[in-house]
């Protein structure tokens, strides 16, 4: 069975490297690959000797005990991985606050400690007295879940950061699973000082030794040199009535991990519903900045969140030089600051100065310390939940099912999926095909 992967990202690779352990013939695979080098969102970059994650810091742990194991076995072992505990904070002012907000209220100024209580005490009243039900809307959503104190202090400012529109316009589904859900009784401890940690998902996780997150699309490219066409954009895809073609080539099988909103621009013949639900599906863009330092050495931490907009532009840096030894020269660290964007947008040549200003005004470094900057830039980062997501990725996803195109990957699929999420769904579709290639 003959198939075509379209992207080269970790879903296609993953994808690529289940149907051929699993007894496809490899010269039946073919990935198709715009970009110079396989990865996609897990790209990372090395400049004078400082190593950074071009798309935000990325680290490998998975509820999936299977999956992860897979990903470390394929990609070195794990004498290849640093294993690391997750000390996650968010700085306010200048105090480190514990990680998720509502467990650190103690370590807040004494009148927003008060504020963020109040309010809290006063959500979780509202909804045991009347028993309502969570608001379709993100910024309801807030309130109704943590009360006005946490949504002015961290909640309303750090997510405008991030989605770059009126949090009423996002909707609510997204947060299911993805921030966590403090019992009071751990709020009122941790706001007079008694320590709750109320996150113990990624206690511990793993980041490779050398090259980067890249480490792991790398390896899983090694074994597929001679299947993947880098700098091969797809032109053009055509349903025939035995297979498909793709830019000119017969193939039984598509797979396609390239964002749904580029879809109608190379399938032929896509429905006028269809493409203006996938070109409408909504995202944001990213720009990252390392920060490179001479110093020598940093608090331990993993990741710090920035809620305020006095702290600059970005939402979150990445300590990359705690990651992994070899991320910085000896003797010297590293930031990797992040900075969303609405759809296609970069951000403007001050942003740079204002993120730099931001990490000196929030305590984090001096300004003679800074080696030099260097930036990355990605279209297509963030899903946004807007309130038509759900509508348009449906008409999307059910014509790709109907003319036997399948979807998979973050953006391929519409998941905000993490690099485990994505082994996990290719791993599945691996499953499919390979059942369809023994009946065919």
């Amino acid at each position: 069975m003959k198939t075509a992967i379209l992207g080269a990202g970790v879903s296609g690779l993953a994808l690529a490297r289940f149907l051929i352990d699993g007894g496809l013939d490899a010269s039946d695979v073919t990935l198709f690959e715009a970009a110079p080098v396989a990865g996609g969102l897990c790209e990372s970059k090395t400049v004078e000797g400082f190593t950074y994650d071009t798309s935000g810091g990325h680290i490998l742990f998975s509820k999936d005990t299977a999956a992860m194991q897979w990903m470390i076995d394929q990609t070195g072992g794990n004498d290849a991985y640093a294993k690391r505990d997750r000390n996650t904070k968010i700085r306010f002012d200048d105090k480190w606050v514990h990680y998720p907000f509502e467990n650190g209220l103690g370590d807040l100024p004494e009148q927003a400690n008060f504020d963020c209580l109040k309010g809290y005490v006063e959500a979780w009243h509202a909804r045991e007295k009347d028993g309502t039900t969570a608001p379709a809307d993100f910024a309801s959503w807030i309130r109704w879940r943590f009360g006005d104190g946490i949504a002015e202090h961290f909640m309303d400012p750090y997510n405008e950061k991030i989605w770059k529109r009126p949090l009423k316009d996002i909707t609510s589904s997204w947060v299911a699973g993805r921030v966590p859900d403090a019992p009071i009784e751990d709020v009122l401890r941790a706001s007079i000082g008694i320590r709750t940690e109320g996150y113990s998902h990624q206690a511990i996780f793993y980041y490779p030794k050398q090259g980067g997150f890249q480490h792991i699309t790398d390896a899983l490219a090694a074994g597929l040199a001679s299947r993947i066409r880098l700098n091969t954009r797809v032109e053009s895809v055509r349903k025939e009535a035995d297979g498909w073609t793709v830019n000119g080539e017969s193939f039984d099988c598509v797979v396609n991990t390239i964002a749904l909103n580029l879809v109608p621009d190379i399938v032929e013949e896509v429905p006028a519903d269809v493409a203006i639900a996938m070109r409408g599906l909504a995202y944001n863009s990213i720009t990252t900045y390392l920060l490179a330092l001479d110093r020598a050495e940093h608090p331990n931490l993993s990741w710090v969140y920035f809620p305020q907009k006095k702290q600059g532009p970005a939402n979150r840096i990445t300590y990359m030089s705690n990651y992994a030894d070899s991320n910085a020269p000896e003797g010297k660290t590293s930031f990797l600051c992040e900075v969303t964007n609405r759809p296609d947008q970069h951000c403007e040549a001050e942003v740079e100065g204002q993120v730099v200003d931001g990490m000196v005004a929030s305590g984090l470094m001096r300004k003679e310390e800074l080696l030099f900057t260097h930036q990355s830039w990605h279209r297509f980062a963030y899903i946004v939940y807007d309130h038509e997501l759900d509508s348009r990725r449906k008409t999307a996803l059910d014509w790709c099912e109907s003319s036997g195109l399948i979807a998979l990957g973050r953006f391929g699929h519409y998941d905000y999926h993490n690099s485990d999420q994505c082994v996990i769904a290719a791993r599945e579709t691996s499953i499919q095909l390979l059942k369809q290639a023994v009946r065919g």
